[in-house]
């Protein structure tokens, strides 16, 4: 599909009021499952309005930063989203880097407000008492004790506070949120994306190259703070009114199997809805085929696959396609090939 063939996002656009609006017919629609439950698309839009309200009554104020230090639950969404409806810029940082790293973020990003699940709350705590920082409020996600009187338990935060009627006057081009660079060449870069980036990348690639729609069901062994994880999790499954499952979890072999088949307490309390598409990289697909666990053709639903990160050997797609029946879109490989990316069958 050419650019010209999609309509631009208008004068005034809001990504997170967009995906509310994508979605209002659909409310009781599942849109996330993850280790712990379910979230539908109504429950969605009222969490993220009330998020939206809890931060802009906690004193964060328009394009403020706000750090996002959190494992992959639904937690998460609702919390990106949320910041970007009050246009407030949700930073997303890795979960598996250093407290230097941490602290340096603190400081460059000038955050005001830190939304972080409770296993790295320790991680969090050691990077603030590193150096000067402007965090004024921490909210923790699914914490299992007691929270000192400065720090929110997450519930507590976004209960507080009826939902915010109307999304932030942002423009496509406004600030909307940041992604760190890996860091190789020096300290990480903070890339800052427009509102609109997002919309672009699912009316560009998620929905006519994947072919996503409302029927899908998508699971990412990466995670949603990175930029693949991020439209593969987000962007691309909310645009259209797909369904995404979400783990905490690292993606090994064994975790990325399980969800494939079913085989969580959140899956099988939604019916054992299993995912259609899977997004992966290609050191993950070969560790999924060397390994004893391998889920047979039959076990799974998947209608499509995608690799990024380093360019797909050959071999390895056709080895999984001609386990599972489905292709692999090599991101990355041979690029564009008749205005199609390269699959391996």
């Amino acid at each position: 599909m050419a650019p010209s063939c999609v309509p631009a996002p208008g004068e005034r656009f809001n990504f997170a009021q967009h995906l509310i609006e994508r979605n209002a017919s659909r409310p009781d629609k599942i849109a996330y499952i993850d280790d712990a439950g379910l979230l539908r698309y109504g429950e969605l839009a009222q969490r993220i309005r009330c998020l939206a309200a809890a931060l802009l009554n906690a004193g964060v104020r328009r394009e403020e930063r706000v750090l996002l230090l959190m494992h992959d639950c639904s937690d998460w969404p609702v919390s990106f989203l949320g910041a970007l409806y009050a246009g407030i810029v949700p930073v997303a940082v890795n979960t598996l880097l250093t407290v230097d790293d941490y602290a340096y973020m603190l400081a460059h990003s000038r955050a005001q407000a830190v939304l972080v699940s409770a296993a790295l709350l320790p991680s969090l705590q050691a990077a603030l008492a590193q150096g000067p920082h402007e965090v004024k409020t921490i909210v923790v996600s699914r914490p299992t004790q007691g929270l000192p009187p400065d720090e929110i338990d997450f519930e507590d935060f976004v209960n507080a506070q009826p939902p915010l009627e109307l999304p932030a006057d942002t423009g496509p081009d406004d600030p909307g949120f940041w992604l760190y660079s890996s860091g190789s060449t020096g300290r990480p870069k903070g890339a800052l994306h427009s509102h609109a980036n997002p919309y672009w990348t699912a009316e560009l690639y998620g929905t006519p190259l994947l072919g996503l729609t409302e029927r899908d069901i998508c699971f990412s062994a990466a995670k949603l703070f990175f930029a693949y994880g991020l439209g593969n999790g987000l962007s691309f499954p909310l645009s259209v009114g797909a369904t995404t499952v979400l783990t905490a979890e690292r993606p090994t072999p064994e975790a990325v199997f399980k969800r494939w088949v079913g085989d969580t307490p959140g899956q099988r309390s939604a019916g054992g809805l299993r995912p259609t598409l899977f997004f992966g990289a290609p050191t993950g697909y070969a560790g999924m085929l060397a390994s004893a666990a391998l889920p047979a053709r039959h076990a799974v639903a998947l209608r499509l696959c995608s690799s990024a990160g380093e360019a797909l050997p050959a071999d390895l797609g056709q080895r999984f396609s001609v386990h599972f029946g489905v292709e692999i879109i090599d991101g990355i490989g041979a690029g564009r090939a008749s205005g199609r990316l390269n699959r391996h069958r």
